[in-house]
């Protein structure tokens, strides 16, 4: 069982890892990142806004104004300098972490108000920024792959994302499993037979797959695996 206190932890490391790279590396800011449309500069906006966001949420206000200016300010701010992207990444990631470490236990179990009416209790917060920050370090190519997603992240975001799409009618009835044995039911609802689209692999594939950020790559399917909607 994890606590908020392990989680924040977890998170600090990885985004020092994601600075690092972003520092050592000096990715050319305006080249494509791996996410359609998006540059890397787009990747690294978006991760600040991300954390901005989150401070909002768990101060109780909404999370973005609304979607438009979600979108605007990350359009704004993509072309920045590598520079100014570095910065603004390392300082919202610290005002995040500053107001997690104020919280109380009492605080870490309130109901709080993400985007599209989801809600959650605080302390989800912390690895719902740990994927961000993960998933976007992939997505900036700065010698970081879906291979080397550590695999105490792998293994609990597989059941993260499958919530995500739980009893959407948009995505197939899903039973996922892993080479362990262990196995997760998502998306819509199965037909009277019963019978979900069964998807096998470890769990890096299948965050890979549930993620959006593979088309299937080291999976094994019952069936033609079907293109997901984006999260």
């Amino acid at each position: 069982m994890t606590t908020p206190a392990y989680d924040t932890e977890v998170l600090q490391a990885a985004t020092e890892r994601l600075l690092d790279a972003v520092r050592e590396g000096s990715p050319a800011v305006a080249e494509p990142s791996l996410l359609p449309g998006w540059t890397r500069g787009h990747v690294l906006t978006h991760l600040a806004r991300n954390a901005d966001a989150l401070v909002n949420v768990l101060h109780g206000r909404p999370m973005y104004e609304n979607a438009q200016a979600r979108d605007a300010d990350i359009e704004a701010g993509a072309a920045r300098p590598l520079s100014e992207q570095y910065e603004d990444v390392r300082t919202t990631a610290a005002g995040l972490a500053e107001v997690m470490a104020g919280l109380t236990d009492a605080q870490w179990r309130e109901t709080v108000a993400l985007r599209n009416g989801v809600t959650d209790t605080a302390d989800s917060i912390p690895f719902r920024r740990l994927v961000e920050v993960e998933l976007h370090h992939v997505d900036l190519a700065v010698d970081y792959t879906l291979d080397e997603l550590p695999g105490g992240f792998t293994d609990r975001a597989v059941g993260y994302l499958a919530r995500r799409f739980s009893g959407r009618s948009d995505v197939p009835a899903l039973e996922l499993r892993a080479e362990d044995g262990r196995s997760w039911t998502t998306g819509a609802l199965p037909a009277s037979d019963g019978e979900r689209l069964v998807v096998v692999g470890g769990p890096g594939a299948l965050v890979g797959w549930l993620a959006g950020r593979s088309t299937g790559s080291g999976l094994t399917a019952s069936a033609p695996l079907p293109t997901l909607p984006a999260l």
